[in-house]
């Protein structure tokens, strides 16, 4: 017999009903399974409820609009499927259906994103980038929302308003768009110390990715795992590129936006089209309270991070994206992203930064897509569930604007007891398979304050700072250099040399020299200045993921009428054979003729493709084509910027006129043809020196 009985909440102590194979388990609009349908989360039994409970909040909220735009950051974004593999089982630390089985699979949607211009600005200005991962695992669906910087600018999410509001566009002007060049950001800044951190990431190579393929992604926040035992261990996920770190130099990439304002989301789609597909690892930082509390700082703190050094990354699984979006408005620009949405297995800290996006991004979303049944959109929907019950999700949440589901019966409430009736049974929470919140003990006074060990604002910006290669130090200190030049008003630009002086006598020197004003008294420190172990890990420049090679890699290969055809075919041979992608590139597209009277068709032409788009250039002209070429502007830029951007540069004897006129001198990155491809794995940051003046 069908046991329907209901145990009500009540003094009893008993609040759950009973489930049976006549009943399919309750579910939140994502598709996680719920273990307590009756009581909102507390902090204690007669505590306040929680912000973060996630069950309460989306009932609620669907609720409140049954009757009845652009993203305001990240508006600019790409993204692509692709699948999750574990590469190492976590079944012991957490019972996250995903982290379970080696070889285990799971379908994912990543979306890559700059935060501060809207939809139309140009992919590559300097900015944080979004790194959004949409898991569709068989417990409902898990969007670990990062970036590609493991840090943020302030410690609490009250004052990210604030932050958008003073990054964006100035309020009376409208301008400048996709650039933290101007007053209003700096004037934040430097009355933020907290933010310090962060700036020494956003003035560095990290905002200037090459491609979304060369970028690493980071969680940011202290997350938890939770095994079947109810333990809990501290989680930091961090996205390690297979392709290897690589980013651009300042003036390359203000060339390349003007070249192709749509660069990195082409790469994307080509990448995919060729079948180079951009892969990363999935790497954790495993902790628990007793580490957490040996550390100088605070884990729940999102301005810190954990060294690499001090606590390294385990790898347990890899992301491939394969498979490019069919409809970019249906699938990209409708992808809602929430970090409350995680699984059984996946739970917060008290990272108030975090505690405060688990509410705001589903109110976004409900504005944005401008329904609370976003979920029901295909590429929000969940998967995991689908063949147990015919939809992925399963609740008696009903209507609301564009509504697209046909939900049927009479029952749209719970619990109730209709199938007593011959009525369609109604979903019920499952206590033992459902979401169970990790029952931490929290306790004090109600207050808005921070805790001391969130004082400390400058000991890791400097950590960053003297982990960089010498080169990315200069890239820092003519990046703030150059924002600060911007800024029109005095004071604010002697408020940020104060912090500065913080982080580093040398930087700030640097920088006062370069904006030829006196360096001000030092700002007033809330705690004292720590100088940590340099991290080498946190370097791009000679670090140990910038890694030498073609693979994914773009190669532009400049010829033109008369190229010997056997340099041709040998060059575009050698290029495959390393793994990279040739692109010829010639004056005329069509019908080239070279040496031995055959023609061919040329992938660009060289005004519209010019060096910044490629990772590496050869140059195989004959020596009638080049006499001619050195009088071309457009050639003569091709290759001063190829070298001025430290790329390697293949030539062969008839073409070195063209370089001489070019201003290219020798050294290790250029070469003949015979030792191109090996010179053409990586930049030559020896030469940056001789080519432009950092501060």
């Amino acid at each position: 017999m069908t046991d329907t009985t209901l145990r009500t909440p009540g003094n009893g102590g008993e609040t759950h009903q009973t489930t049976d194979a006549d009943h399919p388990v309750l579910t939140t609009n994502h598709g996680m399974p719920i273990s307590d349908n009756q009581n909102q989360l507390k902090a204690g039994a007669r505590g306040p409820v929680l912000l973060e409970d996630e069950v309460y909040r989306e009932k609620i909220n669907h609720f409140d609009h049954e009757r009845i735009p652009e993203r305001i950051v990240h508006a600019r974004g790409s993204a692509a499927h692709g699948y999750f593999e574990c590469t190492e089982s976590l079944a012991d630390i957490t019972v996250a259906d995903l982290f379970q089985k080696k070889g285990q699979r799971t379908e994912v949607f990543t979306r890559f994103s700059t935060v501060a211009g809207g939809a139309g600005s140009v992919d590559t200005p300097r900015d944080v980038r979004g790194f959004a991962v949409k898991f569709y695992t068989s417990d409902g669906n898990w969007d670990l929302v990062g970036n590609n910087i493991p840090v943020f600018f302030i410690q609490d999410a009250i004052k990210f308003p604030d932050l958008i509001h003073a990054a964006k566009m100035e309020a009376d002007r409208g301008y400048p768009q996709a650039a933290t060049a101007h007053d209003t950001f700096w004037d934040f800044i430097s009355l933020m110390p907290e933010s310090t951190h962060m700036i020494m990431w956003a003035m560095s190579d990290r905002t200037l990715p090459r491609t979304f393929a060369n970028m690493e992604g980071f969680g940011v926040h202290t997350f938890r795992f939770i095994n079947k035992e109810g333990k809990s261990t501290f989680v930091k996920f961090h996205w390690k590129p297979r392709a290897g770190l690589a980013s651009t130099i300042w003036d390359e990439t203000v060339k390349i936006a003007g070249a192709d304002p749509d660069f990195q989301r082409r790469d994307l789609f080509e990448r995919i089209e060729r079948g180079d597909y951009p892969e990363w690892d999935l790497g954790v930082q495993l902790f628990d309270e007793e580490f957490a509390n040996s550390l100088p700082y605070d884990v729940l703190d999102a301005t810190k991070i954990i060294p690499e050094e001090v606590l390294p990354v385990k790898i347990v699984g890899k992301m491939v994206l394969d498979r490019y979006p069919d409809n970019f408005f249906a699938e990209t620009e409708q992808a809602a992203f929430v970090p409350s949405h995680v699984v059984p297995g996946i739970g917060f800290s008290n990272d108030p930064l975090l505690q405060g996006r688990l509410f705001s991004y589903t109110d976004t979303q409900l504005s944005r897509l401008g329904s609370v049944n976003f979920h029901q959109l295909p590429i929000n929907a969940a998967k995991g569930r689908a063949e147990a019950a015919g939809c992925p999700f399963m609740n008696q949440q009903r209507d609301g604007h564009m509504q697209m589901a046909v939900p049927k019966g009479r029952a749209n409430y719970e619990p109730n007891s209709l199938a007593k009736a011959g009525e369609q049974a109604g979903a019920r929470e499952d206590p033992d398979k459902g979401y169970k919140t990790f029952p931490s003990e929290e306790q004090g006074q109600k207050l808005r304050i921070r805790p001391e060990s969130f004082a400390d604002h400058y000991s890791q910006a400097r950590l960053f700072f003297r982990s960089l290669d010498p080169a990315e130090q200069a890239h820092v200190a003519s990046a703030l250099v150059f924002e600060l030049s911007k800024v029109s008003l005095p004071h604010i630009r002697v408020a940020v040399m104060a912090n500065l002086r913080n982080v580093d006598e040398d930087l700030a020197t640097r920088v006062a020299d370069g904006l030829a004003m006196d360096l001000p008294e030092a700002s007033p420190t809330a705690a004292p200045v720590l100088d940590m172990e340099p991290s080498p890990a946190l370097r791009i420049v000679r670090g140990p993921r910038e890694k030498h090679t073609l693979e994914g890699r773009t190669v532009g290969i400049f010829f033109a009428d008369g190229t010997d055809r056997e340099e041709y075919d040998s060059l575009i041979a050698a290029v495959k054979g390393a793994g990279g992608h040739p692109l010829t590139i010639a004056p005329k597209v069509g019908k080239v003729p070279l040496s031995d009277g055959s023609t061919v068709t040329a992938d660009a032409q060289l005004f519209g493709q010019p060096s910044v788009t490629v990772d590496a250039c050869a140059v195989i002209l004959s020596a009638e084509a080049c006499a001619k070429l050195v009088k071309e502007g457009a050639a003569v830029q091709w290759v001063m910027d190829a070298f001025g951007h430290l790329k390697a540069i293949g030539h062969n004897a008839d073409s070195k006129p063209l370089l001489d006129k070019a201003g290219v001198e020798p050294d290790a990155g250029v070469t003949d043809l015979e030792l191109f491809v090996d010179a053409a794995k990586q930049r030559y940051w020896d030469r940056e020196p001789k080519v432009r003046t950092l501060a």
